[in-house]
């Protein structure tokens, strides 16, 4: 019989990490049945000759849990051959929730992942009380790619200790056994894991650390140990290792108590080489028979600025604000750009300092360059142009009708190039993550991480690289491992049909631009990219050259899938 679909000729790439071969993809009922020379026809075919054929990317760091409620496409994401999304990081979500406690879960969103309460307020139906019911409300939903969640922390504590639990007092035995009941709840229901927040840069919109934040050793395993009894499961945590020893032992007691996974949030914070004492930490704990991973960013971790972003330095100044919001950006930035009300920005802003690191402030370009030299940064460029630095700025915030965007890195730029990342990326316990898809809409689109860990790392960068086998099976089939999800990443017969057809010699990002299409007319920051010429979720494409064909396969994925092999 005539399979549903047949990619043909691709060089496949097939997320076990071995060398590209030429072959046809059978794919029938969403799952691929034949790898290899496909006799016979496909009801449809796709020619892939000259094309990379990948199996659909797994990104296991993303905050949809909002989204997911409104919105059919999980974008920007999707946009760059993700088919997979894992949503419930950092602790923080919005479920559990009793009533009267939505407005606090609301704030820490807000705070914490930069999603400002107005979209919130509109976007959330609240139809939900307890995690399980939280999944059946998204069930019924349909998307262009697929999502699972995690239980998370701070929702839980909540719900159990209310206000205490906001003022992060101690938790007694008795809310320990019962926050491990919520989190063995909604685990037992579908969820992938459960998720916690240990770092003092997550703040409420409120300013209050959220409630996760110090939880003390025998609340973390006593919820891990109850994760441990569903007998499946991952967990995630987010820490500043304040003090690394004991954040360390209790990262292995979570483990040891619950027998499950666990990954960390890593990055290079610091000179001095701090990151390494972490991949030590990871060699340490497999040697042990402890399975800890840790998520890495492809790029250094920062904000972009411009007078439509979060960060706007113009934003502050009376003459800026003299116009006022309304005025459509082309004209503002055409009004602002007058001699007259220039010279008044530069003065006003040279009074009122610039609150940003000039000299790590980039022109991000077209296409966007995400390892910028030094002499790309503001203060470079100011002085090749002979004119003081915040004379600069302003110019460079008005350009493009007032659209431009500057890159701000800090985490993993230390050093100003990121041979720090490489480092992290090819440590064999690391895999890609920390994009942040759905969250800080208003300052990163970070969700574009996958094509960059193509593309500048298997092919643009000059110094050290990595072959796109590999890459591949990093942030597909690895990924897909480190949450439980055995059914995807790969192309094999018995696995799910989620494929990429990528012209890999056009493939390359597009720069960010912000559009208003959260409810209350939200902004967000999107990202596409060249070079995805087909992608396709359970046999059905969602992406063509990547514009979004109106298709909705993507599901709820409840829980890990055996392994078809």
């Amino acid at each position: 019989m005539a399979a549903d679909l047949v990619v043909r000729g691709g060089l496949v790439v097939d997320g076990t990490g071995a060398p590209g071969r030429v072959a046809d993809v059978a794919v029938t009922d969403g799952v691929i049945v034949e790898v290899g020379r496909v006799v016979g026809p496909g009801r449809r075919e796709i020619d892939a000759d000259g094309a990379v054929v990948t199996p659909g990317f797994v990104d296991l760091h993303t905050h949809y849990d909002g989204q997911a409620t409104w919105d059919d496409s999980l974008a920007p994401s999707s946009s760059h051959g993700v088919t997979t999304v894992v949503a419930g990081n950092c602790g923080v979500g919005f479920a559990p929730v009793h009533p009267g406690d939505r407005e606090l879960l609301v704030e820490v969103m807000e705070g914490v992942e930069d999603l400002p309460g107005s979209i919130l307020d509109e976007g959330l139906t609240w139809e939900w009380t307890s995690f399980p019911e939280y999944l059946d409300h998204l069930e019924p939903r349909r998307w262009d790619i697929d999502l699972a969640t995690q239980v998370v922390h701070s929702p839980i504590r909540l719900h159990v200790m209310g206000r205490r639990g906001a003022d992060r007092e101690p938790a007694t035995d008795d809310d320990i056994a019962a926050m491990g009941r919520l989190a063995a709840e909604g685990i037992a229901a579908g969820a992938l894991g459960f998720s916690t927040s240990r770092t003092a840069n997550h703040r409420t919109s409120a300013g209050h650390p959220i409630p996760s934040l110090d939880a003390a050793r025998a609340e973390l395993v006593g919820i891990a140990d109850a994760v441990g009894r569903t007998d499946t499961g991952v967990l995630q945590v987010v820490s500043d290792f304040a003090d690394f020893d004991d954040e360390a032992e209790t990262l292995m007691a979570m483990m040891q108590a619950s027998g499950r996974p666990l990954s960390f949030s890593l990055a290079q914070a610091g000179r001095g080489g701090g990151f390494r004492r972490q991949l030590a930490l990871l060699d340490r704990a497999n040697a042990a028979g402890l399975p800890l991973r840790a998520q890495v960013a492809p790029r250094a971790v920062g904000i972009l600025v411009g007078i439509q972003a979060t960060v706007n330095p113009l934003g502050r100044l009376a003459t800026y604000r003299s116009l006022g919001e309304s005025m459509p950006l082309a004209d503002r930035a055409a009004a602002l750009a007058a001699p007259d009300r220039r010279t008044a920005l530069v003065a006003e802003l040279t009074e009122a300092g610039v609150r940003i690191p000039l000299d790590r402030l980039y022109v991000l370009g077209d296409p966007p360059e995400y390892e910028p030299p030094a002499s790309r940064s503001a203060v470079a460029l100011a002085a090749a142009a002979g004119i003081p630095v915040v004379e600069w700025l302003v110019d460079a915030l008005l350009a493009d009708d007032g659209h431009a965007l500057l890159y701000l890195p800090f985490l993993n730029y230390v050093d100003g190039n990121l041979d720090a990342v490489a480092e992290m990326l090819a440590h064999e316990h690391t895999v890609p993550g920390l994009g942040d898809g759905g969250a800080h809409v208003g300052t990163i689109c970070d969700a574009s991480f996958p094509t960059t860990l193509l593309t500048h790392w298997c092919r643009d960068r000059e110094g050290r690289r990595f072959d796109l086998p590999w890459a591949v099976h990093q942030q597909a089939r690895a990924t897909a491992e480190a949450v439980g999800l055995r059914d995807r990443g790969l192309i094999a017969p018995g696995y799910k049909a989620d494929l990429n057809v990528i012209d890999f010699d056009r493939l390359q990002l597009q720069p960010p631009r912000i559009a208003f299409d959260l409810p209350a007319g939200g902004r967000r920051l999107l990202q596409g990219a060249d070079g995805y010429v087909h992608t396709i979720v359970s046999g059905v494409e969602t992406m063509t050259d990547g514009v979004p064909t109106g298709a909705h396969p993507g599901r709820l994925v409840r829980h890990h899938r055996p392994d078809p092999s």
